[in-house]
């Protein structure tokens, strides 16, 4: 009776072996996520959405989210690979992302990425006032919509992402 009783011990001591081999299989080995070749952004929020014109110093801070399936975002050089166009008048800011190294044979990365908008000077109506310094009566705030996409180390450009307004106080 010992004799079985030892083996029943080890046929489950087997079975429980090639149970948590099996469950290891199958929890340890998560495929990481895969992401398209082209980055792809997405606006997640922004500190603020009023700022004073450009006399006095100020800013907003806006957070996007960002994937890319080869993990190649940010330069070492001086080459700029995030540009922020705006609405107004079509002047484009160029910035760059700080350097990810790519991580060997599963390079598809996620993050955020912060970008700091500084305020401007308003754009009036009427040429002749000059939106930094003088008040247009009728024109208390201005209103400009930043478009912005990045560009990874292949070239390869993502999709473009419409924030929300920012409104410029246009008097003192």
């Amino acid at each position: 009776m010992a004799l079985v009783l030892k083996q029943l011990k080890m046929k489950s001591l087997n079975y429980l072996a090639v149970f948590s081999l099996a469950l290891s299989a199958v929890f340890g080995c998560v495929t990481p996520p895969e992401y398209p070749l082209i980055p792809a952004i997405e606006y997640v929020g922004m500190t603020k959405d009023t700022l004073p014109r450009g006399i006095a110093s100020d800013s907003t801070h806006v957070t996007l989210s960002f994937t890319d399936g080869d993990g190649d975002i940010g330069q070492k050089d001086t080459v700029s690979d995030i540009f922020i166009t705006d609405s107004r008048d079509g002047n484009v800011t160029k910035g760059r992302i700080p350097f990810v190294p790519e991580l060997g044979a599963s390079n598809g990365i996620k993050g955020e990425i912060s970008v700091v908008i500084d305020n401007s000077c308003c754009i009036f109506p009427n040429p002749l006032y000059n939106g930094c310094n003088e008040v247009f009566p009728s024109y208390p705030y201005d209103q400009v919509v930043y478009s912005i996409y990045i560009v990874d180390r292949k070239g390869n450009q993502s999709n473009t992402v419409a924030l929300p307004p920012i409104f410029i106080r246009c008097f003192e």
